[in-house]
């Protein structure tokens, strides 16, 4: 059973609505990010993305690894990123607020909607005073591909939030064997390299 709760986004949106999920273990685990929205991007930058959730055994906090691969790449080059949320409330487990001191300013993410072992849908909202407010939003699957009915259904709760349905790409899954990163390039370090999480300001 799915229980849905109205949830603060702070300045981001005065009422998100998000599901109560009965188990934090639910993300665990490898995801395919089928669709992709930034309001920064006007066009797709990346394709291949996938994630692998991880929760902490001491504390409320969950991370992701994910992989992706710029489209303009004629390499190919499989890149490397991490983030971390903690979860402020454990009575409200799909809101999550990003833990690392590099995100300034008000970094919510929430889980819009969700089917067990099959899709989710996530939107991320940050503020920082003095500039324009980022959005971004996930339609995640177990599979590389997702029911189209299921990929309008999703969609659909998506315009409430200010997102604008025209620049919300679906995410290709193909050709991603991707290389490895350069001799000695360690994908877990990023600084110079554009990050689909890192919010510029």
């Amino acid at each position: 059973m799915i229980h849905r709760s109205w949830v603060s986004g702070d300045h981001c949106n005065s009422q998100v609505l998000t599901i109560a999920l009965l188990h934090r273990s639910w993300i665990l685990g490898k995801w395919y990010v089928v669709q992709y929205y930034a309001s920064s991007e006007e066009a797709l930058s990346y394709r291949c993305m996938r994630e692998v959730f991880t929760m902490a055994t001491d504390r409320p906090e969950v991370s992701m690894n994910f992989t992706y691969i710029f489209t303009d790449d004629p390499e190919g080059e499989k890149l490397v990123g991490n983030i971390t949320w903690r979860i402020p409330n454990g009575n409200k487990p799909a809101h999550w607020v990003h833990a690392e001191d590099s995100y300034e300013g008000v970094y919510n993410t929430y889980v819009l909607d969700w089917e067990p072992k099959s899709w989710a849908l996530l939107l991320h909202c940050a503020e920082k005073s003095g500039s324009p407010r980022y959005l971004s939003s996930f339609i995640m699957s177990r599979r590389p591909d997702v029911a189209p009915n299921v990929v309008s259904y999703l969609r659909e709760k998506l315009p409430r939030y200010d997102i604008d349905l025209d620049y919300m790409f679906p995410m290709s899954q193909e050709n991603c064997s991707g290389g490895g990163g350069r001799p000695g390039f360690d994908p877990r370090i990023l600084t110079n390299v554009k990050h689909p999480m890192k919010v510029s300001h």
